[in-house]
């Protein structure tokens, strides 16, 4: 159901979709991991030619974060300098999310962005009140009219439950990078489609909104574009298909960003999905379940996700270290769980009965914004002038490293202020992401401010052409 009292067009399916052989990709295809291919050393030479330089970061997406050496040992575990390993082990005894180890090493390292230890307190205070003011909770994902809502209660054997869980996954897998050099201006791209599911209004959805909107229009004519199996089969969706389904609007002057590399991550995650999982997330998430015994954690389903799609691999090397970010890992595992969290507090969660308290904010380029904005975050002056001057980063600039390790850390800083004044078991980073991101995206529409907090001037988001955010 919808929040909206639309019906919900998957709940209407009565088998699930087909499914399909691999389908591998072309030679031909786009490799979206290729220009970001990692040294072996921070001493190697890139890919593109250039000469690496100290400090700078690459993206490794062959190596496994979660596969193990012949001892048994995780590999990532033995890059984390050992105090961080002391003090992560006795804030999280179960398990370590090597995100927020990884963030932490980066600021040791970095003094470009700092935490406002002044600012904490206050931006706590702050979106703890709002939080509570707004009834911001989980279900809260439920309001969004472009959201697809699954059947309740939790039937993992009705159609629609496969159907949304394809449909989340394929968002998070193209998640990344909406960011115009024509924002703010009609012709920046978007999607013209209906303002929510059932509404007979129709507007220009920009930014992350224009994904969603494209998604859902091709559904509604009848185009079955989250499932696998179609869009990893070139015959069924070839690329011209898929140019169509994010076609602008018609004023729009430019094409969705990175459109290539978005048609490469559908064709590996489909073909993987089709080969090893049945076509389906929902297949993904019933491995997931066997595997843990049906007790695993949201960062064990996290982990699971960057093992398996190299696409979904958001690691880098700084300072001879490899660092972990996995923005679209935690906010696919993230989505699956506000997407599916039950009506009420006293059911326990169908698929992540221990929460997703291990899993960091998601560390892109929108949030870090407000973080700012809110006085968590201290930029050093050449960077403030940088962001001024929409400098466009490469990326693994230590620049943005500094600004997504540093975020990590804030949010972590408010959780555990609100968690200290008796709200652990309704906060986490997850739910504060989710509060400040479509709170930034309310202060860039106009139809929200902050009041009763001392803020800083708001800056320009750091730019970079990514898959990773």
């Amino acid at each position: 159901m919808t929040t909206n009292g639309d019906p919900n067009p998957l709940a209407e399916l009565s088998t699930p979709p087909p499914t399909l052989q691999r389908t591998e990709p072309p030679s031909s295809s786009v490799d979206p991991t290729q220009a970001h291919t990692a040294p072996e050393s921070a001493s190697s030479v890139p890919n593109d030619g250039t000469t690496t330089t100290e400090g700078e970061l690459h993206t490794s997406p062959t190596v496994s974060p979660t596969s193990t050496t012949a001892s048994g040992r995780v590999p990532w575990k033995d890059q984390v300098i050992e105090a961080d390993l002391l003090t992560f082990e006795e804030n999280h005894p179960a398990y370590i999310n090597p995100v927020l180890a990884s963030a932490e090493f980066v600021s040791k390292n970095i003094d470009i962005v700092q935490i406002n230890e002044d600012g904490v307190a206050a931006a706590a205070q702050y979106i703890g009140n709002r939080l509570v003011k707004d009834g911001y909770t989980p279900r809260t994902w439920h309001t969004h009219p472009l959201h697809l809502s699954p059947p309740e209660p939790y039937d993992p054997a009705h159609p629609g439950t496969r159907a949304t869980l394809d449909w989340i996954f394929l968002i998070s897998a193209l998640n990344f990078n909406f960011w115009s050099y024509l924002d703010g201006s009609d012709d920046c791209f978007g999607v013209e489609w209906r303002q929510g599911w059932g509404s007979e209004c129709h507007v220009v959805h920009t930014g992350y909104w224009s994904l969603v909107a494209a998604l859902d229009r091709a559904l509604e004519e009848g185009i079955p574009f989250t499932d696998p199996a179609f869009y990893a089969s070139e015959e069924r969706c070839p690329d011209s298909l898929i140019q169509h389904v994010f076609r602008g609007a018609p004023q729009a002057r430019e094409v969705i960003p990175l459109l290539p590399e978005r048609i490469a991550i559908m064709r590996e995650v489909g073909a993987i999905l089709c080969s090893e999982y049945g076509g389906s997330f929902q297949g993904f998430i019933e491995a997931f379940q066997r595997r843990y015994d049906y007790d695993g954690t949201a960062l064990q389903l996290a982990e699971m996700v960057t093992d398996t799609f190299p696409s979904f691999r958001d690691e880098h090397w700084f300072e001879g270290r490899r660092v972990f970010f996995w923005k679209r890992a935690q906010i696919l595992t993230a989505e699956t769980w506000a997407a599916f969290s039950p009506a009420s507090d006293a059911e326990p969660h169908p698929l992540f009965p221990r929460g997703i308290e291990q899993l960091t904010m998601f560390a892109d380029y929108r949030v870090p914004q407000v973080l700012h904005h809110l006085r968590l975050l201290t930029y050093a002056p050449t960077l403030v002038c940088a962001l001024k001057a929409h400098e466009e980063f490469s990326s693994g600039a230590r620049e943005e490293i500094a600004i997504r390790a540093a975020s990590i850390i804030a949010v972590e800083r408010v959780a555990a202020v609100l968690r200290a004044d008796g709200r652990a078991g309704a906060v986490s980073s997850v739910l504060i992401d989710f509060f400040l991101w479509d709170l930034a995206k309310s202060l860039e529409a106009g139809d929200d401010r902050i009041e009763g907090i001392k803020t800083q001037p708001m800056l320009p988001a750091h730019r970079i052409r990514s898959i990773w955010y």
